[in-house]
């Protein structure tokens, strides 16, 4: 982990959150925010903790349905275009610019989301990919109270493994052993079109993750965004889902959700 929070992955988002709701995979967001609410076990008035909102389209609108929000992002560009979100909405969000792996919550949460791989597994050119994810998780689950929930979508290893062969991992394009790709995605504008890393994800790792965290999964199924459901993984999405209930302490292996 390196000491400057601000990485590519920063340099990225500030430079496409004008116009990262144009995306296809953003147009979902009141089915999304639907599921979240049902999945989530939600009741109005709880408090919700969004890491690496974005652009904040879940917290403006899980703010408009009567949750008190907040939301952390690593980038100044995609808060600017929160604000700008909730202002136009009339809700009211606490939003703060931190890294995940560095964010301590002052208060206690009801419920956590950090969806679309707005954190674990984006790594800068220094960022362990193990560490990297587990202070995400740890600082999330030292968020939530004992008994609170959470969603997380992560990038489906399963893809990678099936998308690159010998050749691509020789040219570094995707290292097995860390289960890190380099990214088709550059920084624009960057001068030399720095590459971006992505980390992907097995369940049975994410399990352990959780687990000595205090996070126990219930939860393991297809998370790509517009395609949300109680589902299998399908082995070639792009994401996956977890849905876990924060216990008192680190939990003990095996998890029953592998029996």
């Amino acid at each position: 982990m390196g000491d400057d929070p601000r990485t590519e992955w920063t340099e990225f988002f500030d430079r496409e959150a004008a116009a990262y709701d144009d995306h296809e995979f953003t147009k979902n967001t009141l089915a999304e925010v639907d599921f979240l609410v049902d999945v989530l076990g939600l009741q109005r008035g709880m408090a919700v903790l969004d890491v690496g909102c974005g652009t904040g389209r879940h917290a403006v609108e899980l703010a408009r349905r009567g949750y008190r929000v907040t939301g952390v992002d690593v980038s100044s560009g995609m808060l600017a275009e929160a604000r700008r979100r909730a202002d136009h909405e009339g809700v009211v969000v606490r939003w703060i610019e931190s890294d995940a792996q560095r964010f301590s919550a002052s208060d206690e949460f009801d419920a956590v989301i950090c969806l679309c791989e707005g954190a674990c597994g984006l790594l800068g050119s220094v960022d362990d990919p193990i560490g990297q994810p587990q202070a995400i998780i740890e600082n999330a689950a030292q968020a939530m109270k004992v008994g609170a929930r959470c969603v997380f979508t992560v990038l489906n290893a399963f893809a990678l493994i099936r998308k690159y062969d010998r050749a691509d991992v020789e040219e570094g394009l995707f290292d097995p052993v860390a289960l890190t790709e380099r990214s088709e995605c550059r920084v624009p504008g960057a001068g030399s079109e720095r590459p971006l890393r992505e980390r992907g994800f097995v369940p049975t790792e994410l399990v352990l993750l959780f687990a000595l965290a205090g996070v126990e999964i219930s939860d393991i199924w297809g998370g790509t965004a517009g395609s949300w459901g109680r589902r299998p993984i399908d082995l070639d999405e792009i994401e996956i889902m977890l849905v876990g209930t924060r216990r008192p302490g680190p939990l003990e292996l095996p998890h029953p959700i592998f029996v």
